[in-house]
C-alpha cells in the first residue's frame, strides 16, 4: 500500500503545475550556475597548473552546484509539502484517506516516499551534469557520491519535516510558512555555528551535509539525517493517528 500511495502522490505532483515550475526553475538555475563555474574553472586553469595539488573539476564546479542545490531545495520544499497533507485536510480529501482500510504509518510513508522521488530528479540532473565533464577530465568520484548522498539525506529531513508541520494544520499557506521558518532557523544555526566549535555543530543540519559535501563521511553525520527524519515521520503519524481515533 505505501508504494500505491506513493504512485498517486507522484501522479498529483506530475499533474501539478506548480511542481513542473518549481522543478524547471531550479533545473535552469543549477545548469546555469554549473556552466558559470566550467567557465570560470577554464580560465584559470592555467594558474591552476602551476599549483602543487591543485583543486580539481569536482572541488571547483561540482561542490558548489550541490551547495546551492541545498538552499534551493530550502525554498521549494515547502511549497511541495504543504499540499501533502494541509491541502488535503483543507479539501475535505484526508478524511476519506484516513478512513481508508490503510495504516497511518503507509499513507505517512507513501506520501514520503512519493516526494522524495520526485525531488530525487534534482539530484540525478547534477550527476549527470557532472558526468560530462568526463569528456575532457577527471571526476573525483568519491567526492560526487558523496555530494549527493548527503543532498539525498538533506532532502529526506526536508520532506519529513514538511510532512510534520503539514499535519498540524488546514492552511496550505501556514504550512508552508511553518516549514520555511523552521529550515531558515536550522540555516541560522549554520551561520551562527560556523564562529563556534561547541555544541552548536551538533545542531546544525547544514553543518553535517557541508560535511558530506566536502567528501566527509561522517557516522555521527548519518545517524543524525536518519534521527531526524525518523522523529518527523514518527510525530507525523502520531499526529494523524490522534486525528482517526478522535476524529
Amino acid at each position: 500500500m505505501i508504494f500505491t500511495v506513493a504512485r498517486k502522490e507522484l501522479r498529483m505532483l506530475f499533474s501539478s503545475p506548480l511542481a513542473w515550475m518549481l522543478l524547471t526553475l531550479i533545473q535552469i538555475l543549477l545548469t546555469w550556475v554549473f556552466l558559470g563555474r566550467l567557465d570560470a574553472f577554464l580560465q584559470v586553469q592555467p594558474q591552476l597548473m602551476q599549483i602543487a595539488n591543485p583543486p580539481g573539476f569536482t572541488e571547483i564546479i561540482v561542490t558548489p552546484v550541490f551547495a546551492l542545490a541545498a538552499i534551493l531545495l530550502l525554498m521549494i520544499t515547502p511549497l511541495l509539502t504543504m499540499r501533502q497533507l494541509a491541502e488535503e485536510r483543507k479539501n475535505h480529501t484526508l478524511v476519506l484517506l484516513l478512513s481508508a482500510p490503510i495504516s497511518v504509518t503507509e499513507i505517512v510513508l507513501g506520501k514520503f516516499l512519493g516526494l522524495i522521488i520526485f525531488l530525487l530528479s534534482i539530484i540525478v540532473l547534477i550527476v549527470a551534469l557532472s558526468l560530462t565533464l568526463l569528456a575532457g577530465s577527471i571526476l573525483d568520484f568519491g567526492l560526487l557520491i558523496s555530494g549527493a548522498a548527503g543532498l539525498f539525506l538533506l532532502v529526506c529531513c526536508f520532506v519529513a519535516l514538511g510532512l510534520y508541520i503539514s499535519s498540524l494544520t488546514a492552511q496550505p499557506v501556514i504550512a508552508a510558512i511553518g516549514v520555511l521558518g523552521v529550515l531558515v532557523g536550522f540555516w541560522l544555526i549554520d551561520l551562527v555555528a560556523s564562529d563556534y566549535e561547541g555544541w552548536m555543530h551538533y545542531l546544525s543540519i547544514f553543518k553535517h551535509f557541508e560535511q558530506f559535501n566536502n567528501g566527509l563521511l561522517d557516522s555521527f553525520s548519518v545517524v543524525y539525517f536518519i534521527l531526524f527524519t525518523l522523529l518527523f515521520l514518527m510525530l507525523t503519524v502520531r499526529r494523524l493517528d490522534g486525528e482517526r481515533l478522535y476524529g
